[in-house]
C-alpha cells in the first residue's frame, strides 16, 4: 500500500510503471473518487484512491488477501459530518485564545477576531477553489492584484484550498486570508518578455495535463 501525495493523475501515472503496488491511497489534489480505478501494469493491477480533503470523507478500502495477493476489495467513502462532532475541549480553548488576543499591525493594535471578521465585500457569485487549473477565487485573487499592482498579467497558483462561498455571502479578511495564507504569500511585480510567459504557462499546463 503506497500513501501519496502526488495528485490524483500522477499516481494513475505511478500506477501504470510500478509493479508490486497492491493500492495507493492518494491525496494532493483533493479528488473525491467514489471508486478506486484499477490501473493495469507489467506485474498486475494497481488500485488508485483518493478521499477529497478537509475531513469531508474517510476512505475506507478492505482487501481480501489469499495466498500472499489481493483477491478482491471493497471500497467506499464514509461522509463525515464535522458539526454532529463535539469539538475537542483543548483545541477549542486553544483557538479561542489565539482569536481573542491583541494583535500589533502597521502601527496598529486590534483583537484578532475583531479584524478577522471584518467585512470586506458581498459575495455575488459562487467562489471556490476546487479544480486543478482554475477556480472563481483565483480569479478574483488575480484581478485584484492587476488592480493595487498595476500590472497587465498576474498569475497566481491554481490550487485545491479553503472553503466555497456562495452568491450573497459576506466575504470576510478571514475568508481571504484562509485563501492567500499559504507558503507563498508574497506577492512580486516583475517584468517578463512574452517568451518568457510563454514558457511559464507552457510548462505549467505540461504539468497538469501530461504528468
Amino acid at each position: 500500500i503506497v500513501l501519496s501525495h502526488n495528485g490524483m493523475d500522477v499516481d494513475l501515472k505511478l500506477a501504470s510503471k510500478v509493479r508490486g503496488i497492491d493500492a495507493i491511497m492518494g491525496g494532493h489534489t483533493h479528488d473525491a473518487v467514489p471508486y478506486p480505478t484499477s490501473v493495469k501494469n507489467s506485474g498486475g493491477q494497481t488500485l488508485v484512491c483518493n478521499a477529497g480533503s478537509n475531513s469531508k470523507f474517510l476512505g475506507v478500502l478492505d482487501l481480501d488477501v489469499k495466498g500472499g495477493k489481493v483477491a478482491g476489495f471493497q471500497y467506499k467513502l464514509l461522509p463525515v459530518f464535522s458539526n454532529f462532532l463535539e469539538a475537542d475541549k483543548d483545541m477549542q480553548d486553544f483557538l479561542d485564545q489565539a482569536h481573542a488576543q491583541k494583535v500589533k499591525f502597521q502601527g496598529k493594535e486590534f483583537v484578532a477576531n475583531d479584524q478577522l471578521n471584518k467585512v470586506l465585500a458581498k459575495n455575488d457569485t459562487l467562489l471556490f477553489r476546487r479544480g486543478n487549473f482554475n477556480g472563481t477565487w483565483d480569479q478574483l485573487i488575480c484581478d485584484g492584484l492587476i488592480e493595487t499592482q498595476n500590472c497587465e498579467i498576474s498569475l497566481s497558483p491554481g490550487v485545491r484550498w479553503g472553503t466555497s462561498l456562495v452568491p450573497g455571502q459576506d466575504i470576510t479578511y478571514e475568508d481571504m486570508m484562509t485563501e492567500v495564507g499559504l507558503t507563498y504569500p508574497n506577492v512580486t511585480v516583475n517584468e517578463f518578455t512574452g517568451e518568457r510567459i510563454k514558457e511559464i504557462l507552457e510548462d505549467v499546463c505540461d504539468n497538469i495535463f501530461n504528468p
